[in-house]
């Protein structure tokens, strides 16, 4: 994986010509009077990649993309070792299309940070969805919660394999107590796109509320994201 500076070189891609380069600048026009809407997602990830690209004709490489990871947010949030292994991207390329990932996840994650969680619950679930609902390996975070439900930390927890991570019980209530925090949530992502809570599931965060009920540590909720949605277990009754 390789790249300049400015633009990625890989000698697979066509090189642009005039109507290319007419076509490119038709979409600037466009996504600067009208918007982002105006685009469709192909034309999104082309012009982007045109930046980190800006001498191949990038069309066939931004449908090419889409098709195989399966859309937009599929795109946006694969790993980047993944990224790296897809023929015509380099080290730039792979960066504008993480970078992109990143300042939707700060804009989406505004309200989480800066409003009591409780009080931004949809905002939450969205900012969840985006960052973990196309993982491909199962992903444990915890967020850590003030006595006023501020959000202190939002921590990765652990990563595991395709279907499985580790929950480490005490590692999670010390944690809670080095940040001072009063309450947390646990999230955690199905790869295989189901949210249904497992059994296993149901079990860990028992054993976490239990946990915490010692130290004064109050459990809000166990969010599982997949990429059909999300389940609560609060709010299935399941704790």
């Amino acid at each position: 994986m390789s790249g300049g500076l400015f633009e990625d070189d890989k000698a697979s891609q066509k090189p642009t010509n005039h109507h290319a380069s007419g076509h490119r600048a038709r979409l600037r026009e466009r996504l600067l009077s009208q918007g982002g809407d105006a685009l469709l997602d192909h034309e999104l990830i082309e012009y982007l990649l045109a930046l980190a690209i800006p001498r191949r004709d990038t069309k066939p490489l931004a449908k090419q993309l889409l098709a195989h990871y399966g859309g937009l947010s599929a795109l946006l949030t694969a790993d980047p070792q993944n990224l790296s292994r897809q023929k015509g991207l380099g080290d730039t390329s792979v960066a504008a299309l993480k970078i992109v990932q990143a300042a939707a996840l700060r804009l989406i994650s505004e309200p989480v940070r800066e409003q009591p969680i409780l009080s931004s619950w949809q905002a939450l679930l969205d900012y969840l969805r985006a960052d973990m609902a196309h993982l491909t390996t199962e992903r444990i975070r915890i967020l850590y919660l003030n006595s006023k439900n501020m959000l202190i930390r939002d921590e990765v927890s652990s990563e595991g394999s395709i279907d499985e991570a580790a929950l480490y019980v005490r590692e999670i209530m010390r944690r809670a107590i080095d940040l001072g925090a009063a309450s947390i949530i646990m999230v955690h992502n199905h790869p295989s796109g189901d949210s249904a809570p497992s059994k296993q599931d149901i079990l860990l965060t028992r054993e976490v509320i239990d946990a915490g009920k010692k130290m004064g540590i109050a459990v809000h909720d166990h969010i599982i994201i997949g990429k059909d949605g999300h389940s609560s277990m609060r709010g299935a009754g399941l704790i």
